[in-house]
């Protein structure tokens, strides 16, 4: 479970403290995150797929998604 909070730096926030007991890693979102070379070019590769008319409807790509976590 994601959960975004927006801090001031000083107090904490009631999103953390609706949090159950245990530990937890905090990764700021406001830089992206890096990408290696071949990530980038795999990106690439799907954008140029998609405008060539190429892409999954909604529902396949869903499908995958769902098969893939199974």
């Amino acid at each position: 479970m994601a959960v975004i909070v927006n801090w001031n730096g000083v107090d904490i926030p009631e999103e953390l403290k609706a949090l159950k007991k245990g530990r937890y890693v905090l990764v700021p979102i406001d830089e992206p995150p890096e990408i290696t070379e071949e990530q980038e070019a795999g990106l690439e590769a799907a954008i140029a797929s998609i405008r060539a008319g190429e892409g999954l409807s909604l529902e396949e790509a869903l499908a995958q998604a769902k098969a893939s976590l199974e």
